[in-house]
């Protein structure tokens, strides 16, 4: 068994990897902390874990107790966290926060599998990707992989209320402004550009070109919708194939012929992509669920590659479907 400890459990990305750990046959979940939350019972928080554990939160974490560690702290928290810390020599980290995203910090691998499966494997820290960014870069890979980003790429993106907020919600994110709204926010400016860029490079190292992202907040829950558009004049046929062979060795990611709706996505691990053609101009759909592709469910994968498990295991989930 696996013995893993979150650090900052409290918050939507914590609650879903606690759901995820909680039910994966291969880990025993042994500490999780939570600022302000000590000594109270984790489905006090979470209270859709209400019968699944007795587990509370912990004043400290226990970290000789454990081979895993998953840091679900924001960007600020983590690098302080591994500086102050006496961290075991052979203790594995996974973390949540776009501090050891790029490749600046050479302790960490981009934990995005189907972009660096056999590095992930090998490491001991693993940085995971940010949800908008697993959703654009699984769109746009095969096309670096055979040099085809070229032009310009032009992206729309929505999200659901569970990836732009944290669980205290402010005056522009409440229920009450929320619902039957939609808005832009951070349009070109998005912290998650960088690794995207990043990761395009690590495949096509000519890589220029310009990225533009409208990110919109949707009026729903969970997931993430995504539009791309780019100039090719390959033919849709053969575009389909070079993206089905690039996922061919992916459990999670898929080509479907079909036009894709966000709730085939959600609750699973799942990234959907469908292509067509207009002209020169080629269409990238593609959707996840932002708090589990895009965040928890991706975690998950990283542990399992890390530990040399069947890389599905624990995350065969169901999606909502209505």
């Amino acid at each position: 068994m696996i013995k893993t400890g979150i650090i900052e459990g409290a918050g939507f990305t914590g609650g879903e990897l606690i759901r995820l750990l909680l039910n994966h046959p291969d880990v025993h979940l042994i500490f999780i902390t939570g600022r302000g939350n000590s000594g109270q019972y984790i489905h006090e928080v979470h209270r859709g874990l209400y019968g699944e554990t007795e587990l509370r939160f912990a004043d400290e974490p226990q970290l000789d107790k454990i081979d895993l560690l998953f840091l679900c702290t924001d960007v600020e928290e983590s690098r302080q966290f591994m500086q102050r810390t006496d961290i075991p020599e052979n203790l594995k980290i996974i973390d949540f926060s776009r501090e050891y995203r790029l490749k600046s910090d050479e302790k960490f691998i981009y934990g995005l599998p189907e972009l660096n499966r056999r590095a992930i494997c090998k490491s001991q820290y693993v940085s995971v990707p940010g949800n908008f960014a697993t959703c654009i870069t699984l769109g746009l890979l095969p096309l670096a992989k055979n040099l085809m980003l070229n032009d310009d790429i032009y992206v729309h993106a929505i999200i659901g209320s569970t990836g732009t907020v944290g669980v205290n919600p402010s005056s522009m994110t409440h229920f009450s402004w929320r619902d039957n709204n939609v808005s832009i926010y951070k349009p070109f400016v998005h912290q998650h550009l960088p690794e995207i860029r990043e990761s395009l490079s690590q495949l096509q190292s000519s890589f220029r070109s310009d990225l533009h992202f409208i990110p919109y907040r949707g009026n729903f829950t969970r997931g993430i919708f995504c539009t791309i558009m780019i100039k090719n004049k390959v033919a849709i046929d053969e575009l389909t194939q070079l993206y089905i062979d690039y996922y061919a060795e992916d459990s999670f990611t898929h080509i479907t012929p079909d036009n894709i709706d966000l709730k085939q996505v959600v609750n699973t691990n799942k990234c959907l992509i469908h292509l067509e053609k207009h002209g020169d101009m080629l269409l990238v759909t593609s959707c996840i669920d932002n708090l589990l592709k895009g965040s928890s469910g991706q975690a998950v994968h990283n542990m399992n590659l890390l530990f040399n498990l069947e890389e599905t295991t624990g995350l065969n989930l169901k999606a909502t479907a209505y």
